[in-house]
Protein backbone atom coordinates (compact mmCIF):
# COMPACT_ATOMS: atom_id res chain seq x y z
CA UNK A 1 0.00 0.00 0.00
CA UNK A 2 1.68 3.19 -1.19
CA UNK A 3 -0.49 5.74 0.59
CA UNK A 4 0.67 7.30 3.83
CA UNK A 5 -2.85 6.65 5.09
CA UNK A 6 -3.01 3.30 6.84
CA UNK A 7 -6.31 3.51 8.71
CA UNK A 8 -9.73 4.59 7.46
CA UNK A 9 -12.46 5.42 9.95
CA UNK A 10 -16.10 5.39 8.87
CA UNK A 11 -19.30 6.86 10.18
CA UNK A 12 -22.31 4.51 9.95
CA UNK A 13 -25.63 6.31 9.35
CA UNK A 14 -25.87 8.08 5.98
CA UNK A 15 -22.36 6.88 5.18
CA UNK A 16 -22.58 3.08 5.00
CA UNK A 17 -26.34 2.77 5.52
CA UNK A 18 -29.20 5.17 4.80
CA UNK A 19 -32.81 5.69 5.91
CA UNK A 20 -35.33 4.45 3.36
CA UNK A 21 -38.29 6.57 4.48
CA UNK A 22 -38.67 9.91 6.29
CA UNK A 23 -38.29 9.38 10.01
CA UNK A 24 -41.50 10.91 11.36
CA UNK A 25 -43.84 7.97 10.78
CA UNK A 26 -41.16 5.43 11.69
CA UNK A 27 -40.46 7.15 15.00
CA UNK A 28 -44.15 7.19 15.92
CA UNK A 29 -44.29 3.43 15.37
CA UNK A 30 -41.04 2.97 17.30
CA UNK A 31 -42.27 4.96 20.28
CA UNK A 32 -45.56 3.02 20.24
CA UNK A 33 -43.60 -0.25 20.29
CA UNK A 34 -41.64 0.96 23.32
CA UNK A 35 -44.84 1.92 25.15
CA UNK A 36 -46.44 -1.42 24.31
CA UNK A 37 -43.39 -3.28 25.63
CA UNK A 38 -43.55 -1.36 28.90
CA UNK A 39 -47.27 -2.07 29.18
CA UNK A 40 -46.75 -5.80 28.63
CA UNK A 41 -44.16 -5.71 31.41
CA UNK A 42 -46.73 -4.25 33.77
CA UNK A 43 -45.48 -0.65 33.66
CA UNK A 44 -48.66 1.42 33.93
CA UNK A 45 -48.42 5.09 34.96
CA UNK A 46 -51.53 6.83 36.27
CA UNK A 47 -51.68 8.91 33.08
CA UNK A 48 -51.03 6.88 29.87
CA UNK A 49 -47.83 7.66 28.02
CA UNK A 50 -48.19 8.89 24.44
CA UNK A 51 -45.69 8.42 21.60
CA UNK A 52 -45.45 12.21 21.36
CA UNK A 53 -44.25 12.41 24.96
CA UNK A 54 -41.54 9.84 24.33
CA UNK A 55 -40.38 11.60 21.18
CA UNK A 56 -40.38 15.03 22.82
CA UNK A 57 -38.23 13.66 25.63
CA UNK A 58 -35.81 12.07 23.16
CA UNK A 59 -35.71 15.19 20.98
CA UNK A 60 -34.83 17.33 23.99
CA UNK A 61 -32.03 14.91 24.75
CA UNK A 62 -30.81 14.92 21.14
CA UNK A 63 -30.70 18.73 21.15
CA UNK A 64 -28.75 18.84 24.40
CA UNK A 65 -26.19 16.22 23.40
CA UNK A 66 -25.39 18.15 20.24
CA UNK A 67 -24.49 21.10 22.45
CA UNK A 68 -22.41 19.42 25.15
CA UNK A 69 -21.24 16.36 23.13
CA UNK A 70 -22.19 14.09 26.05
CA UNK A 71 -23.98 10.80 25.31
CA UNK A 72 -26.11 9.78 28.29
CA UNK A 73 -27.59 6.78 26.38
CA UNK A 74 -31.19 6.05 25.53
CA UNK A 75 -31.50 3.85 28.61
CA UNK A 76 -30.56 6.73 30.92
CA UNK A 77 -33.06 8.99 29.16
CA UNK A 78 -35.80 6.35 29.46
CA UNK A 79 -35.08 5.92 33.18
CA UNK A 80 -35.35 9.67 33.66
CA UNK A 81 -38.59 9.82 31.68
CA UNK A 82 -40.20 7.00 33.64
CA UNK A 83 -39.05 8.60 36.88
CA UNK A 84 -40.83 11.81 35.87
CA UNK A 85 -43.98 9.69 35.56
CA UNK A 86 -43.54 8.34 39.08
CA UNK A 87 -42.12 5.01 37.90
CA UNK A 88 -38.84 4.13 39.60
CA UNK A 89 -36.60 1.08 39.91
CA UNK A 90 -37.59 -0.40 36.56
CA UNK A 91 -35.58 -3.57 36.00
CA UNK A 92 -32.71 -3.70 33.51
CA UNK A 93 -34.53 -6.47 31.63
CA UNK A 94 -37.70 -4.43 31.18
CA UNK A 95 -35.73 -1.39 30.03
CA UNK A 96 -33.77 -3.48 27.55
CA UNK A 97 -36.86 -5.16 26.13
CA UNK A 98 -38.53 -1.77 25.67
CA UNK A 99 -35.53 -0.27 23.92
CA UNK A 100 -35.12 -3.38 21.75
CA UNK A 101 -38.76 -3.06 20.69
CA UNK A 102 -38.23 0.58 19.77
CA UNK A 103 -35.02 -0.02 17.87
CA UNK A 104 -36.41 -3.03 16.01
CA UNK A 105 -38.72 -0.56 14.28
CA UNK A 106 -36.05 2.05 13.51
CA UNK A 107 -33.60 -0.61 12.32
CA UNK A 108 -36.11 -1.67 9.68
CA UNK A 109 -35.83 1.80 8.12
CA UNK A 110 -32.11 1.50 7.41
CA UNK A 111 -30.72 0.04 4.20
CA UNK A 112 -27.18 -0.74 3.10
CA UNK A 113 -25.58 1.47 0.48
CA UNK A 114 -25.08 -0.53 -2.72
CA UNK A 115 -21.37 0.25 -2.90
CA UNK A 116 -20.62 -0.41 0.78
CA UNK A 117 -19.52 -4.05 0.68
CA UNK A 118 -17.63 -3.69 -2.57
CA UNK A 119 -15.70 -0.66 -1.34
CA UNK A 120 -14.92 -2.09 2.08
CA UNK A 121 -13.72 -5.30 0.44
CA UNK A 122 -11.43 -3.41 -1.93
CA UNK A 123 -9.96 -1.34 0.88
CA UNK A 124 -9.44 -4.37 3.11
CA UNK A 125 -7.68 -6.28 0.35
CA UNK A 126 -5.50 -3.24 -0.31
CA UNK A 127 -4.21 -3.51 3.25
CA UNK A 128 -6.01 -0.65 4.94
CA UNK A 129 -7.19 -1.14 8.52
CA UNK A 130 -10.80 -0.08 8.92
CA UNK A 131 -12.62 1.31 11.92
CA UNK A 132 -16.15 2.50 12.59
CA UNK A 133 -17.06 5.28 15.03
CA UNK A 134 -20.73 6.13 15.36
CA UNK A 135 -22.72 8.69 17.29
CA UNK A 136 -25.59 6.69 18.75
CA UNK A 137 -27.69 6.64 21.90
CA UNK A 138 -27.61 2.85 22.17
CA UNK A 139 -24.62 0.60 21.54
CA UNK A 140 -26.67 -2.54 21.03
CA UNK A 141 -28.67 -0.81 18.30
CA UNK A 142 -25.50 -0.04 16.34
CA UNK A 143 -24.09 -3.54 16.87
CA UNK A 144 -27.34 -5.02 15.54
CA UNK A 145 -27.23 -2.82 12.43
CA UNK A 146 -23.64 -3.89 11.80
CA UNK A 147 -24.65 -7.54 12.19
CA UNK A 148 -27.77 -7.18 10.02
CA UNK A 149 -25.80 -5.76 7.11
CA UNK A 150 -22.81 -8.12 7.57
CA UNK A 151 -20.34 -5.28 8.11
CA UNK A 152 -18.47 -6.53 11.18
CA UNK A 153 -16.01 -8.63 9.19
CA UNK A 154 -14.44 -5.52 7.68
CA UNK A 155 -13.78 -3.62 10.89
CA UNK A 156 -10.91 -4.11 13.30
CA UNK A 157 -12.43 -1.49 15.58
CA UNK A 158 -16.02 -0.42 16.34
CA UNK A 159 -16.87 2.31 18.84
CA UNK A 160 -20.10 4.14 19.67
CA UNK A 161 -20.72 7.29 21.63
CA UNK A 162 -23.13 5.30 23.82
CA UNK A 163 -20.19 3.15 24.90
CA UNK A 164 -17.80 6.02 25.58
CA UNK A 165 -20.11 8.77 26.83
CA UNK A 166 -18.71 11.27 24.31
CA UNK A 167 -20.00 12.19 20.86
CA UNK A 168 -18.19 13.28 17.75
CA UNK A 169 -16.78 15.92 17.28
CA UNK A 170 -15.35 15.42 20.77
CA UNK A 171 -11.77 14.19 20.24
CA UNK A 172 -12.15 11.25 22.65
CA UNK A 173 -13.65 8.84 20.11
CA UNK A 174 -11.08 9.68 17.46
CA UNK A 175 -8.23 9.37 19.93
CA UNK A 176 -9.48 5.95 21.02
CA UNK A 177 -9.27 4.82 17.41
CA UNK A 178 -5.75 6.21 16.98
CA UNK A 179 -4.65 4.48 20.17
CA UNK A 180 -6.18 1.18 19.09
CA UNK A 181 -4.50 1.18 15.69
CA UNK A 182 -1.27 2.73 17.05
CA UNK A 183 -1.07 5.24 14.20
CA UNK A 184 -0.50 8.96 13.86
CA UNK A 185 -3.38 11.24 12.81
CA UNK A 186 -1.55 11.88 9.52
CA UNK A 187 -1.86 8.14 8.76
CA UNK A 188 -5.62 8.19 9.29
CA UNK A 189 -8.66 9.29 7.28
CA UNK A 190 -12.24 9.78 8.44
CA UNK A 191 -15.19 9.27 6.07
CA UNK A 192 -18.54 10.73 7.12
CA UNK A 193 -21.56 12.73 6.03
CA UNK A 194 -21.64 15.32 8.82
CA UNK A 195 -19.21 18.21 8.59
CA UNK A 196 -19.67 19.38 12.17
CA UNK A 197 -19.19 15.94 13.74
CA UNK A 198 -17.20 13.69 11.41
CA UNK A 199 -15.00 16.16 9.59
CA UNK A 200 -14.45 18.84 12.22
CA UNK A 201 -13.85 16.20 14.90
CA UNK A 202 -11.31 14.38 12.76
CA UNK A 203 -9.52 17.53 11.70
CA UNK A 204 -9.18 18.73 15.30
CA UNK A 205 -6.66 15.92 15.77
CA UNK A 206 -5.05 16.19 12.34
CA UNK A 207 -6.98 13.31 10.75
CA UNK A 208 -7.68 13.63 7.00
CA UNK A 209 -11.37 14.49 6.58
CA UNK A 210 -13.32 12.98 3.67
CA UNK A 211 -16.87 14.28 3.32
CA UNK A 212 -19.36 11.97 1.60
CA UNK A 213 -22.17 14.07 0.21
CA UNK A 214 -24.90 11.86 -1.26
CA UNK A 215 -26.90 11.81 2.02
CA UNK A 216 -25.35 14.92 3.55
CA UNK A 217 -27.25 17.99 4.65
CA UNK A 218 -26.04 20.83 2.50
CA UNK A 219 -25.69 24.39 3.84
CA UNK A 220 -28.57 26.56 2.52
CA UNK A 221 -26.18 29.07 0.98
CA UNK A 222 -23.74 26.45 -0.27
CA UNK A 223 -20.93 27.93 1.82
CA UNK A 224 -18.99 25.41 3.89
CA UNK A 225 -17.84 26.72 7.25
CA UNK A 226 -15.87 23.50 7.70
CA UNK A 227 -13.65 22.58 4.77
CA UNK A 228 -12.92 18.86 4.30
CA UNK A 229 -9.66 17.81 2.69
CA UNK A 230 -11.62 15.79 0.14
CA UNK A 231 -15.21 15.37 -1.05
CA UNK A 232 -16.77 12.24 -2.54
CA UNK A 233 -20.34 11.58 -3.63
CA UNK A 234 -20.19 7.82 -3.05
CA UNK A 235 -18.05 5.15 -1.42
CA UNK A 236 -16.82 3.74 -4.72
CA UNK A 237 -14.74 6.89 -5.17
CA UNK A 238 -12.64 6.12 -2.10
CA UNK A 239 -10.02 3.74 -3.54
CA UNK A 240 -9.09 6.17 -6.33
CA UNK A 241 -9.03 9.08 -3.92
CA UNK A 242 -6.64 7.23 -1.63
CA UNK A 243 -4.48 6.33 -4.61
CA UNK A 244 -4.38 9.99 -5.61
CA UNK A 245 -3.40 10.97 -2.07
CA UNK A 246 -0.54 8.50 -2.32
CA UNK A 247 0.64 10.02 -5.59
CA UNK A 248 0.34 13.57 -4.27
CA UNK A 249 2.23 12.60 -1.15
Amino acid sequence: MGSSIKVILFDLGKTLIFPVNPWQETLIRADSALIQSLSLAGISPEVPISPDEIQTCLNNYYDQRNIDQVELTAKAVLIGFLSSKGIKDTSEQVLRYALDAMYAVTQSNWKLEKDAHETLEVLSRAGYKLGLISNAADDKDVQQLIYTWDLRKYFNFVLTSAETGWRKPHPFMFQKALDFFKVFPSQTAMVGDTLSADIAGAQSLGIYGIWITRRAQMPPDGELEIQPQAIISGLKELPKLLADISIDG
